[in-house]
């Protein structure tokens, strides 16, 4: 788990799940949670500036958004400088019961 509160002790799960605390590169946190994963999948969970980061940095296949109904002018900028993310990812579009909209970008 990439964080700046790091370093922290391990957290393990039932299951055979462990979080891992790291404060690194983004690069450098993905590859050991890649070795880690022995080949599964690479699931990146956090906030905006976590976002934000791996998909500047090309390193995001999937991509699930939920999208709030807010008052305009309110929230966050996820998308500033993230242009093209339509060019190398297929995007498609859900809209739930409470306005929630729910957009996956797939490579």
């Amino acid at each position: 788990m990439l964080t700046h509160t790091a370093p922290r002790p391990e957290i393990p799960m039932s299951g055979g799940t462990t979080f891992h605390f790291r404060s690194a590169p983004i690069e450098d946190v993905l590859a050991e949670a890649s070795v880690a994963a022995g080949g599964h999948d690479v699931r990146i969970g956090g906030g905006f500036s976590t976002a934000r980061a791996f998909l500047k940095a090309g390193l995001v296949d999937q991509l699930h958004v939920m999208v709030a109904p807010i008052v305009l002018d309110r929230g966050t900028r996820l998308w500033d400088d993230l242009r093209g993310l339509d060019l190398t990812h297929t995007v498609t579009s859900e809209v739930s019961e409470s306005g929630t909209i729910h957009l996956t970008f797939a490579r």
